[in-house]
This record gives structure tokens, sequence and C-alpha cells, in this order.
């Protein structure tokens, strides 16, 4: 089997991984192709003792150190998500961040993340700690739930009040989210795709965002279907089933950077 063949598969999740570590499509996305041309260059240093995911990341990971170890005194193009993301970042280390990420939303083990990050599997642990531990302290908000499922709603509601967070109201179709959204702006909307009545969680967001600007972390159980770089996707986006853990990493981060969802086309 060909190595692109390998590494084919883990693209769609690197990319999303990429996109919640830098809050942006594109510098996200960017990262990715950087890694992608590296691969291509020197197909022989690409790591052999571990399986393609783990080399995949272990890869991206040296184009990220080499790039972005530090944060610039400069906020990039001035945007207002971009100076809040600045004004955050320098407050939070990456290494911390990266932790998080790894071990929460990607699925991979304290010693997985250890080999990633050139660290050993207790600090990977302190790391994400920290991690949890300075972002909460930036980023309490209100929370829209835009879920038709009752218990998958409540376990979403929990997570969201356990971290600190108020809750808005629960939507199950879209006509409810976006009145709900209109009545008491949110500040995160949390959006499955499918809704009760076959409307659809993409179009609520839609609607939503036509009016205000509001992160937005989306919610599928077919997430291949939005990451599959032909058109803009989303941000942040969660695969149901979920952990609690994911669920709240995904928060963490969409509120660190403040970041507005791309909805798909």
């Amino acid at each position: 089997m060909s190595l692109a063949t390998e590494i084919a598969p883990h693209l769609p999740y690197l990319r999303r991984y990429a996109r919640a570590l830098t809050g942006s499509q594109a510098d996200g996305d960017a990262y990715v192709r950087a890694a992608l041309e590296a691969i291509v260059a020197a197909p022989d240093s690409f790591p052999k003792d571990v399986d393609a995911r783990m080399g995949l990341y272990r890869t991206f990971h040296a184009i990220w150190s080499s790039a972005s170890v530090e944060v610039s005194d400069e906020p990039g193009d001035g945007s207002e998500f971009e100076r809040v993301a600045h004004e955050r970042l320098k407050n939070i280390t990456p290494l911390s961040r990266q932790a998080l990420l790894l071990t929460a939303m990607e699925g991979f083990s304290n010693e997985d993340t250890a080999f990633l990050i050139d660290r050993d599997a207790d600090e990977v642990s302190k790391l994400v700690r920290e991690a949890l531990s300075e972002i909460d302290a930036q980023t309490k908000t209100t929370v829209l739930i835009i879920e038709d499922e009752p218990i998958i709603a409540m376990d979403i509601e929990s997570i969201v009040l356990d971290l600190g967070h108020d809750v808005t109201g629960i939507a199950t179709t879209r006509d409810e989210a976006v009145a709900a959204a209109f009545d008491q702006k949110p500040g995160l909307i949390l959006a499955d795709i499918q809704l009760a009545d076959d409307s659809s969680g993409i179009d609520a967001v839609k609607d939503i965002l036509e009016k205000f600007s509001v992160p937005v972390i989306f919610i599928t159980a077919f997430p291949e279907r939005l990451l599959t770089g032909e058109r803009p996707e989303p941000t942040f986006l969660i695969t149901k089933p979920f952990q609690r853990s994911t669920v709240k990493a995904a928060i963490a981060q969409a509120l660190f950077f403040r970041s507005t969802a791309a909805v798909p086309a």
C-alpha cells in the first residue's frame, strides 16, 4: 500500500485538528498543506515505526513547532476575532493547547500525545490540566443548544453547565433555533445537523449568522460529509457519539478564538 493511500483516510481529521488548534480554516489548512508538502518532498523521512495516523500527526507537529512556537506581537489582519485570539494566545502555553486537543478531541492517549509533541506522558497530563484551567478563566458565556434528541440535549446541557456557562435554550428545529437566538443572543451555539422536523441545523446557523456573529460548534454522526476539502467547512466539528471531554475541548477552543463557523454551502 502506498504512503498516500495510508494517510488519506486521516486527512479530514488532521484538518479538523489543525483548524481547532489555529482557530481558522485557512490557517489550519495551510499547516496541513505544508505537512503534506514536506512528506512529498522527503517520503523516506516519514516515521516508519508508528502507524500512518501517528506519523501524519507527528509530521504536522514538526511543521507547527518550527513555525509557531512563539506568538508574534502583531495581531495579523486586524479582524475582531483574530485580535481576540491573538490576545488570548499570548496568555496560554501553545503546548497546553496541543495536549488538550490531541487527547480530548483527537482521542490520542497521553503516551501517543507525548510522542507527537516530544514530551513525556506525565507532562502531557499536566499540560491538559493547565490548558483547561487557563481557558476556563477566559471564556464564560451563554450557550444555545440546537439538538432534537432529548437525551443528547440533556447531556450537552450538563456539560455546558459543568463548565460554568449558562444555557439560553434548547431548540429542536430550525425555526425554534432562529427564534431562540434572536430572542436572547447567545455567546456560543452547539448545533446538530439533522433536526426533528427534517430541517437542518446548518440552515439554522446560516440564518443566525446573517444577523450577528457567534462561535458555532457543529455536531454530526457523519463528519466525513462535511470534511471533504471541497467547500467551506466548519472550524469546529464534533463526531457523534461523542465523549464529554471532546465537547469540553471544542467549547474551550471555540470560545478561546471567538471564531465564527464557516457554514457549508
